[in-house]
């Protein structure tokens, strides 16, 4: 076996998109986003066997920590990989390694597309040294929907309030239209800024989300969705395809006419596009860690549950050490920035009880300011 940087696009999704650790932040077209994301250089290393053919691969993100500017790599849910114990993985590490010494990269960081409870993938990485590092980039947690049964049994599996407000959104008067021009991406940026701005999570520049339709939308798998209502758009979703996965990758929405329940149809639509690519499951990603009423998303979970599926925990965000002494003090800031953190929300939460009491209303939950990782992906 042989590791080296990949330039064939078409084997690199071909391996991708068939393996058990398949993920859309793994394919070979998201090493092209990486200047938006914060990335010094993207990384498609894979593991050619005897036969030429991939049986190991990732995709490394190239940043740097912020305050001690000291470079490290990221595999956003990777590597991709069957078999974890396997002698490709091995190789992997060992080619990772050498590139790290390179760039004076102090650690790896991994958050493999799979489940946490995955013994074998547990089992090889506390023999490979990795660490189990608390401090997750992507969501843990996430929302899968099999959609391999036909449409009628899908609306089934769903709430009954669900599919009666899908229903109610036609009744309304809400329409729903795939975005093809750059003037659907500005309406949908519109509304994302406004999303952002009630919701109070961060996004990225409008060019980024042109990109990510214009390069998987070339391929038919990338698509945007709007609802509108008396011709003007009122919410709208990304969704992206990979291997057998559909993922809700975006969403925004107005804050008019909220009560037409247009992102039950924009969902439903996204579920039966998805199967018209012979997806067999739809992601709609993240959702709390802890599944406890007040804790931070919960409304967002609810939504996603009633369409029916499960929670998906992924593993633990898992680092290998290079430099021990980087790694001590990359640690400990993050434990500072975990109490600044805890702190801001306390006085948020006691604020927050305080204008309750004098307005006699029940107290919020305490909002959390996720990362952009978080929010976004990688």
């Amino acid at each position: 076996m042989e590791a080296r940087i990949i330039h064939d696009r078409q084997q690199w999704n071909d391996f991708v998109m068939s393996s058990v650790c398949c993920n859309v932040t793994q394919t070979y077209e998201w090493a092209e986003f990486g200047s938006y994301l914060g990335a010094e250089e993207m990384l498609r290393i894979g593991v050619l066997d005897d036969a030429g053919q991939l049986c190991a691969a990732t995709l490394l993100v190239v940043s740097r920590v912020p305050v001690l500017k000291q470079t490290y790599f990221y595999a956003p849910r990777g590597p991709v990989i069957d078999d974890p114990a396997s002698p490709a993985m091995t190789v992997l590490l060992n080619y990772i390694k050498v590139e790290a010494r390179k760039r004076h990269a102090f650690m790896l960081k991994i958050e493999p597309s799979v489940e946490a409870d995955n013994f074998n993938w547990l089992t090889a990485l506390k023999r490979r040294g990795f660490r189990v590092n608390p401090s997750h980039m992507h969501i843990r947690n996430e929302w899968v929907l099999d959609i391999q049964s036909d449409e009628k049994t899908l609306l089934s599996g769903m709430k009954e309030k669900w599919r009666y407000n899908i229903r109610l959104a036609g009744r309304k008067g809400i329409t729903i239209r795939r975005g093809e021009s750059q003037a659907d991406i500005d309406a949908f940026y519109r509304l994302y800024e406004t999303t952002s701005e009630r919701d109070k999570f961060f996004i990225n520049d409008k060019a980024l989300y042109s990109d990510i339709l214009r390069v998987l939308g070339e391929q038919d798998r990338a698509a945007l969705f709007l609802a509108e209502y008396e011709g003007q758009p009122i919410s709208g979703i990304i969704l992206l395809l990979a291997g057998p996965w559909a993922y809700y990758m975006y969403g925004a929405s107005s804050n008019e006419h909220r009560e037409k329940m247009p992102n039950h149809l924009l969902q439903w639509t996204g579920i039966q596009w998805a199967k018209q690519h012979g997806c067999q499951y739809y992601n709609f990603r993240g959702i709390p860690e802890i599944l406890e009423e007040g804790q931070e998303m919960w409304g967002v979970y609810l939504f996603k549950r009633g369409f029916g599926g499960r929670p998906m925990l992924f593993l633990a965000t898992h680092d290998l050490v290079y430099q021990p002494f980087v790694y001590q003090a990359y640690r400990a800031m993050l434990n500072v920035k975990h109490r600044l953190d805890a702190r801001r929300e306390m006085r948020q939460a006691s604020h927050a009880t305080h204008a309750a009491i004098q307005k006699q209303e029940p107290a919020p939950a305490p909002q959390k300011s996720p990362t952009p990782i978080q929010k976004e992906g990688v």
